[in-house]
């Protein structure tokens, strides 16, 4: 396994990052593809001997089950030193008032609730799930800050949003002071490119970590265009990001089926080669819910791509509507 620093930051991640959205309590959530606590420690467990010390998690999957579950395996089996844990906080937690959103009530009471599930005093990486267009976003950098300031957050980064919210953040905190995201966790694949118009050229600048979320679109990369899952019978969020282009998308997953089938390897290593090859991509986030999902992650680190073969994948792409932000 090889280990990169998260963005412009001392921290040391590794090059491939366990999404834990599959782990959790299926009775608490809508997917039923869920993992239970028993069949997810041996997936947590075998990423750690594989060398995967970067866990993404949040306290809305599975109603915070994910972080229970993840939290109780990784004091278990990990160093706490050396591991890197994120989760984020932004979506509803509870019915009512303030039960969701990045208020300076809300982070403050979500930040604890999340240390408690996940057994420890810190977490290493703080992020806001989507952007507030609520809340001032001078009330949710300087409350972000403080539990920076606190001790109960190393650093903090955001997900799915347009890059002008993202760089009006960093500025604001600049302004005052105050602590600045190191990371993006954005919508990014094969399937879907549209960060490449201004995101990415965002965080290359500004030395700004990635982190992909949906390297393998929810599984589309991965399999024969008539196959389906129980995921994606079930899924309406995979629904929603794909189904509208789907008839565009079908020829870069049979160019994703004919490189793999040159290199005799599973299409879902070609698909992460892909990303893993794409700049400035820190450490995708890979969901497992399967022992060979995580097989062939790390056998992706191994895949390297020709910068024909590259080109080859992506001729295809054509523009689509964005999906992540909203």
């Amino acid at each position: 396994m090889d280990y990169v620093r998260l963005g412009n930051t001392g921290m040391e991640v590794s090059r491939l990052c366990m999404g834990c959205m599959s782990f959790g309590d299926k009775e608490r959530w809508v997917h039923p593809w869920l993992l239970n606590e028993e069949q997810s420690r041996p997936i947590i467990r075998q990423a750690l001997e594989s060398g995967i010390n970067f866990f993404d998690t949040a306290n809305v999957y599975a109603d915070g089950t994910s972080e229970e579950i993840v939290g109780r395996a990784l004091k278990e089996y990990a160093n706490r030193d050396e591991v890197v844990i994120a989760t984020k906080v932004y979506f509803r937690m509870h019915e009512g008032p303030n039960g969701a959103g990045l208020s300076r009530k809300a982070i403050m009471s979500e930040v604890d609730k999340s240390l408690k599930r996940l057994g420890t005093d810190y977490v290493d990486l703080y992020q806001i799930h989507r952007w507030d267009y609520n809340t001032p976003i001078e009330e949710t950098m300087e409350a972000l800050h403080d539990v920076v300031k606190a001790g109960k957050v190393r650093y903090i980064g955001a997900s799915a949003m347009y890059a002008w919210q993202f760089l009006k953040a960093n500025h604001v905190a600049e302004k005052h002071g105050w602590t600045r995201f190191v990371s993006m966790q954005n919508h990014y694949n094969l399937m879907y490119r549209e960060e490449e118009r201004e995101m990415l050229p965002l965080c290359r600048e500004e030395k700004i970590g990635v982190i992909p979320y949906s390297p393998l679109a929810s599984g589309r990369l991965t399999r024969d265009w008539t196959e389906s899952t129980l995921r994606s019978e079930t899924d309406q969020v995979q629904r929603n990001k794909y189904d509208a282009m789907q008839d565009a998308d079908r020829l870069i997953a049979e160019r994703v089926a004919s490189v793999a089938e040159q290199h005799g390897v599973p299409r879902a290593q070609i698909a992460l080669a892909w990303l893993l090859h794409q700049s400035p991509v820190t450490s995708p986030i890979i969901g497992v819910t399967k022992m060979k999902h995580l097989e062939d992650g790390i056998a992706a680190l191994s895949v390297k791509l020709t910068p024909e073969e590259i080109s080859f994948l992506e001729e295809p792409y054509v523009p689509h509507p964005v999906v992540g932000p909203q």
